[in-house]
């Protein structure tokens, strides 16, 4: 088999997101028959066929796509590393790259990243918010810096990555006034049957309250089940049910949704991890949040775990 020269794949890779040959020709000013000559060199060398004709169009291949999906990530960090170098050289902002799991409080991940935004040098702070297995695909070919989760990797995850527990808290029960005022008197048995808005199953913290229900005998009334805690809390400041939150947010959350607390319990912990591709931090602003969030946030409460 013939060795994959990265020449072939980036004409292949032009050709394809082009949309054929003659476009490809003029964006990279070489002839069609000088490109269609490089595509077959690739296919040996790939062992298989990439494009197939319809009409007179180009279609990619099963075989094609999939090579597409690879040339993607190659040219795409190609570009960002070349980004990057011009960015230290021109003093450009230095480019942090979020992952934010769905299950985290906006609020939280607003106060984690903060520190990031106070760096001497100036930072572009790029958030995705997906699904912790999407988020660790992403981490896995290199295309976020750090994410921001509510539970370490599971153990089964097939990515070298590193959990550092940033830290812990307890829980505030938040409902607008009126339910607040009818529940709040003897927390926590008051929520025996109260209307609740829970977390879906997929967070760590709607385990966490599971258990502790069962442990004080409290058996709520489940209005409704939110994988977006955002969502939870507007309908909690709606006055439909009583919702939790960490309770190191607890007066930002009085303030943004003008909600009073219900009550408070420490039995709840509430953890945040930052899950990183190294094990020792380097990146400037990983470096920030973490030292941030164990010193301000949760003091003495973070430390890493492999």
């Amino acid at each position: 088999m013939v060795n994959l020269n990265y020449k072939h794949l980036h004409y292949f890779w032009v050709v394809a997101n082009k949309g054929g040959i003659a476009r490809a020709s003029e964006s990279l000013h070489l002839t069609p028959q000088t490109i269609s000559g490089q595509l077959r060199v690739l296919e040996e060398a790939v062992g298989a066929k990439l494009f197939s004709r319809s009409g007179r169009h180009l279609v990619l291949t099963e075989a094609g796509r999939l090579t597409l999906s690879y040339a993607d990530e190659i040219f795409t960090l190609g570009t960002e590393l070349k980004e990057a170098l011009q960015g230290q050289a021109s003093g450009r902002p230095l480019r942090f790259r979020v992952g934010i799991a769905e299950v985290v409080p906006k609020l939280i991940a607003y106060r984690l990243l903060e520190p990031a935004l106070k760096l001497a040098e100036p930072v572009r702070v790029i958030c995705h918010e997906d699904k912790l297995d999407n988020l660790l695909a992403s981490m896995a070919v290199h295309k976020l810096d750090m994410l921001l989760t509510d539970s370490p990797m599971p153990p089964a995850t097939n990515v070298r990555a590193f959990n550092h527990l940033l830290g812990e808290c307890g829980t505030t029960f938040f409902a607008a006034r009126a339910l607040a005022t009818r529940y709040r008197r003897n927390f926590p048995r008051t929520l025996n049957n109260a209307p609740m808005l829970l977390p879906t199953a997929n967070s760590a913290v709607r385990v966490a309250l599971a258990q502790w229900f069962d442990e004080v005998e409290i058996q709520p009334h489940i209005i409704g089940e939110f994988d977006d805690s955002a969502l939870a809390k507007a309908f909690g400041q709606a006055g439909v049910g009583i919702f939790a939150a960490p309770t190191v947010i607890e007066q930002e959350i009085i303030r943004q949704y003008q909600v009073k607390p219900v009550g408070r319990t420490d039995k709840i912990r509430q953890q945040f991890y930052a899950i990183s591709a190294e094990r020792r931090l380097k990146h400037p602003a990983v470096v920030a949040v973490s030292h941030v969030a164990r010193t301000n946030i949760f003091p003495g409460r973070g430390h890493l775990l492999s």
